[in-house]
């Protein structure tokens, strides 16, 4: 084929991924943010059913994170081995198990080892997603794939609180408690899309029977030669290059993104209840102002940042609004709170849309899997120590203003990490070698 006709058959399979992939993707990532982040509309039933103070709701928001990041490395190499269709709807199913178990607390304890299994269960989902669109997807091609994926994101916060306040409003029925009915019948939901994605996603470009063969030829082409560009590094072990500077960095920059993005998550409901005489229905309507504002400001970004030769400018941009948002919450009424932590909330979620196609590009092809499920692990420690902190400065203090504060620091932090990310701006290499490793034969990674 022309040169003309091979450019025609990728753009036509990109858009027919786009088309057919992105949409179970999204919905996935969307149950899967409703399903780790509903507990924040509880905080007060769990308190008077259960005996969770706002401490131990911390812990426990946050044990969610220290069992992702136990398993999320090995669960994303086995992604690698089964692949996507067999080990993403796997991770669904199980996750969704343990949140109609979670229906059945009765103690704090219970919580506490609930909150870890979920995530076990979720480990290696998010990377293993972006790892899938790698696989299928040319660099050129991925930041808007990328924005698409975490619109999943942006409208799991849109549509949690309405519908987790509804479902709290079934408290009684049937001598059932409100957020019982929430956890049984989200949980179930998931199951029934975790069973649903298994008849939709393909695992390989070649097994893709909606592509022609000469789609497939070009798509694999446009995929394998951005490999080839990755492949030209010299050959490291993997161990070195996930403990490189430049992993750190990306990591560093990231658990100060999850800071912020999960204190708004888990906390943002309690912060809305300040203001008196809502009903839970409207809570959860006025919870999903911030993700309403982060989507729009998130799709109209990336028409910019996907053109520009170098996003690091973008992304010091939007760590600080983030900065400045969740400096604001501290001063004012709870309305004026609600502006500020929507700001924040914007500044949040259009620096992560930044961050994954930078940190897709700045890794060796060669740790790609194990790299960016190790930076999301540990960065998403940062959902344990942000609602942890927050609920222990709120058992302490009385207020979350010291932990709102420590969020503003940490954005401003990012932004000097963000500065030495390479991978951003365009004739960055890829993540590979120190000088020092250059030259060294090490084994070929499977």
């Amino acid at each position: 084929m022309s040169d003309v006709a091979v450019a025609g058959a990728e753009h036509r399979a990109v858009a027919k991924f786009l088309r057919r992939m992105m949409p179970i993707l999204v919905l996935m990532l969307l149950v899967n943010n409703l399903d780790r982040t509903n507990v924040g509309f509880i905080q007060d039933e769990l308190r008077a059913d259960v005996g969770v103070g706002a401490t131990a709701y911390g812990l426990g928001a946050g044990l969610f994170f220290i069992g992702y990041a136990l398993f999320e490395v090995p669960s994303n190499m086995l992604l690698e081995r089964f692949g996507a269709r067999v080990w993403l709807t796997r991770i669904m199913i199980t996750w969704g198990l343990v949140i109609v178990a979670m229906c059945f607390i009765h103690n704090v304890t219970m919580f506490y080892v609930l909150r870890f299994l979920l995530g076990v269960a979720e480990a290696g989902f998010f990377p293993g997603a972006m790892l899938y669109i790698t696989q299928w997807l040319p660099d050129a091609s991925r930041g808007r794939a990328t924005a698409i994926f975490l619109g999943g994101s942006a409208a799991a916060g849109i549509v949690t609180g309405p519908v987790t306040g509804a479902l709290l409003e079934l408290h009684g029925a049937g001598g059932v408690a409100g957020w019982r009915w929430m956890f049984g019948l989200e949980g179930t939901f998931s199951v029934i899309v975790g069973i649903i994605a298994g008849f939709f996603l393909v695992s390989r470009i070649e097994d893709a029977r909606w592509l022609s063969a000469e789609e497939k030829s070009a798509l694999r082409t446009a995929v394998t030669r951005d490999e080839a560009e990755r492949e030209r590094a010299p050959k490291v072990s993997r161990l070195r290059l996930m403990f490189h500077p430049q992993v750190a960095l990306l990591t560093g920059a990231f658990f100060a993104m999850t800071l912020t993005g999960y204190a708004i998550t888990f906390w943002l409901p309690s912060l809305i209840e300040e203001i008196k005489g809502l009903s839970p229905f409207e809570v959860g309507l006025l919870a999903a102002v911030p993700a309403i504002a982060s989507m729009i400001a998130m799709y109209s970004m990336s028409h910019f940042t996907d053109r520009s030769p170098d996003r690091r400018p973008f992304l010091a941009v939007t760590l600080l609004l983030s900065a400045i948002g969740t400096y604001l919450a501290t001063l004012g009424s709870p309305w004026f709170g609600l502006a500020a932590i929507t700001l924040a909330g914007v500044g949040s979620k259009c620096a992560a849309t930044l961050f994954w196609p930078m940190a897709q590009s700045g890794l060796d092809l060669r740790i790609a899997a194990p790299g960016l499920a190790l930076v999301n692990s540990i960065g998403n420690l940062g959902g344990f120590v942000s609602p942890f902190l927050f609920g222990y400065l709120k058992d302490t203090t009385g207020s979350t203003n010291g932990g709102l504060y420590t969020l503003s620091a940490a954005s401003l932090l990012a932004i000097v990490a963000a500065r030495y990310i390479r991978g951003a701006r365009a004739g960055d290499a890829p993540l590979t070698a120190t000088a020092a490793d250059a030259g060294t034969e090490q084994p070929r990674v499977a």
